[in-house]
């Protein structure tokens, strides 16, 4: 049966400096908490994510920090399916530069909207500079799924994943992935 067929998906990690982007991942794929903090150059893991009954391979790409300075690499737009975008709900800076990024992968792959999550990170943390309410308004205006996680708690972390496979497969023309071997950015 075709629908029991492993399906492939590439997913970005992005967000600016610091906001905790390894530590989801590596909480996602490795179930533990990295405490210390040594800058991304960019690696990339791989691990299955059920949806809809359906294991999805995917690759889950961990990029170093962005800044608004910073060009998006052609490699952080090309092949990719999804995006997680993330920001640390005690820098309202970081939060601002999601818009900012989002902005520059639409440009760059010239379509209106991506399959993406808004992810507000370190939510275990006491000095709140990003409402939730802030979040929810922005995650709306871009057509973006959007959840606050602790990667030091384990909350929502794979909730993250599981969104950013729904948000590319709602985008996707009958659930079904074209295959054509065109360059260009792999929006559905």
């Amino acid at each position: 049966m075709p629908g029991d067929i492993l399906k492939k998906r590439k997913i970005a990690v992005l967000g600016s400096r610091s906001v905790g982007k390894s530590s989801l991942v590596i909480q996602y794929i490795e179930n533990h908490f990295v405490e210390s903090y040594y800058p991304t150059i960019e690696a990339t893991f791989s691990k299955g994510v059920m949806y809809k009954g359906v294991e999805y391979d995917c690759d889950i790409i961990d990029t170093a920090g962005q800044d608004e300075y910073s060009i998006l690499n052609s490699k952080h737009a090309i092949g990719i399916h999804g995006y997680v975008l993330v920001y640390s709900i005690a820098s309202r800076n970081s939060f601002d530069m999601i818009q900012i990024v989002y902005d520059k992968i639409i440009n760059f792959c010239g379509v209106n909207d991506i399959p993406c999550v808004i992810v507000g990170s370190k939510s275990d943390l006491p000095s709140r500079q990003v409402t939730a309410a802030d979040a929810e308004e922005l995650a709306k205006l871009n057509k973006a799924a959007w959840v606050e996680t602790s990667a030091k708690n384990n909350v929502n972390i794979g909730k993250v994943f599981e969104l950013c496979v729904q948000e590319i497969e709602r985008r996707s023309p009958n659930n079904q992935v074209e295959q054509s071997g065109k360059q260009g950015c792999a929006i559905m």
